[in-house]
């Protein structure tokens, strides 16, 4: 499996200059180059027609080579290293952002962001949380993702359930009746790893709170911790007590979402993305689907809303960089766009001119869990270091694999996460 760590970083360097050493040639003198990860069939589809508009409002033209989500995590960083970014791409706000930030290899776009007035356009919780790093501003959110528990109406209403969970017991009692009634409560496709964060995550903000997490991220406390231990033990019941379905490692996030919508399993943890995904296949949301927040475990704990911001950055030498920052701030400021690409995603925009009444029921209500949340905290994979988090991702499929082994999967953890946060 391959390492992303500075020194690979390097590595990828030294073999891009061995190949050649010129960067490629993406595009004639005027295009922007582009790269994104939208690649799904319907994201692909609406992300074109977002294009399209942008080109046809400004006769800017824009070259794209999209990379498939999983390849893109890697690629746009040997990339980087290699000198042969394009001049806009597509990340992750977060930790991701500021670990290629602090080489370099971004431009900061504040005086477009000033220029555009884009303070008056971007929701404020969202531009403080996203944009900023080590001062300055490097992205643009292009959408933002809500992770809660959605699930099957039908399955959930035959269970008796009157009202959502709002408690752990309350949930616990819920994941018993379902599993009397031979209904597997959750589903988890954690093949490709990254499914599995939200537990982690949700679990740890739910005990210990977002400002013990945040040290956690950051290197600042250890994952044998007690509070590390607390919430992985509170994952480890649910799997011995038999409420996820079987082999989760074997599936990925949308044979998990397969299951809930024929009724195989009641529930995921998922990001809003879910509901593209079903609506893509004819669900109805709030009549065959909907979703509630992960419950309260812990009295005084913050409420706090687990989510990924995608965003567009500019690379440091791009070769137009002011079309590239034309791109970003029509991408941004067009109301209409970020309704219509929210809308095929399955994502909340943080545009505040885009009407709440063009989100459907369930996406209305992600919304409004988000605005009512004490804070806003990016999923693991984003809120850690490359490094530390492909560390933590293989901890998750190992701990899903054989839950036994918990204490000596953290131990191990703890060695393995210092060394990555020098790396």
């Amino acid at each position: 499996m391959f390492s992303i760590t500075r020194r690979s970083l390097m590595l990828a360097a030294l073999l891009a200059s061995a190949a050649g050493g010129a960067n490629p040639t993406f595009a004639q003198s005027g295009d922007v180059t582009i790269s994104h990860y939208f690649t799904g069939e319907l994201g692909l589809k609406a992300f074109n027609e977002q294009v399209e508009k942008f080109e046809q409002a400004t006769g800017v033209k824009m070259k794209e080579s999209p990379v498939g989500h999983e390849d893109f995590k890697t690629d746009i960083l040997v990339r980087a290293a290699g000198h042969s970014l394009p001049d806009v791409f597509s990340y992750w706000a977060g930790a991701r952002v500021d670990f290629i930030v602090k080489s370099s290899s971004l431009r900061p776009i504040d005086n477009m962001w000033a220029s555009e007035k884009l303070d008056s356009v971007v929701a404020k919780p969202i531009a403080d949380s996203a944009t900023l790093y080590d001062g300055k501003r490097f992205l643009v959110p292009f959408n933002y993702h809500y992770a809660g528990l959605f699930y099957n109406k039908k399955v959930l209403a035959d269970a008796g359930m009157a009202a959502p969970p709002a408690t752990w017991d309350e949930f616990i009692a819920l994941c018993k009746t379902l599993k009397k009634k031979g209904v597997a409560p959750v589903a988890l496709g954690s093949k490709n790893r990254w499914p599995a964060q939200f537990w982690f995550d949700y679990l740890l903000l739910r005990t210990a709170g977002p400002d013990y997490r945040a040290k956690l991220m950051k290197g600042e406390a250890s994952y044998d911790d007690p509070e590390v231990v607390a919430a992985m033990s509170l994952w480890k019941d649910l799997l011995d007590q038999g409420f996820f379905v079987e082999n989760a490692n074997a599936d990925d996030w949308t044979d998990a979402a397969d299951k809930v919508a024929r009724g195989d399993a009641a529930m995921t943890l998922m990001g809003t993305w879910i509901t593209g995904y079903w609506n893509g296949v004819g669900l109805v949301p709030g009549e065959d689907y909907d979703f509630f927040p992960f419950p309260e475990i812990k009295d005084g704990v913050p409420n706090a809303a687990v989510g990924p911001v995608d965003g567009l950055v500019i690379s440091a030498n791009a070769a137009n960089p002011e079309g590239a920052e034309k791109f970003l701030a029509f991408m941004m400021s067009n109301a209409d766009v970020q309704a219509k690409w929210a809308e095929a995603q399955g994502a909340l925009s943080a545009n505040v001119n885009v009407d709440p009444k063009t989100y459907n029921s369930v996406m209305q209500g992600a919304a409004k869990t988000v605005a009512e949340a004490e804070a806003f905290a990016f999923n693991y994979d984003l809120a850690t270091t490359p490094p530390v988090a492909e560390v933590g991702l293989s901890m998750f499929t190992r701990f899903i694999d054989d839950p036994s082994k918990l204490d000596e999967i953290l131990k191990a953890v703890a060695v393995d996460a210092k060394t990555a946060f020098k790396q």
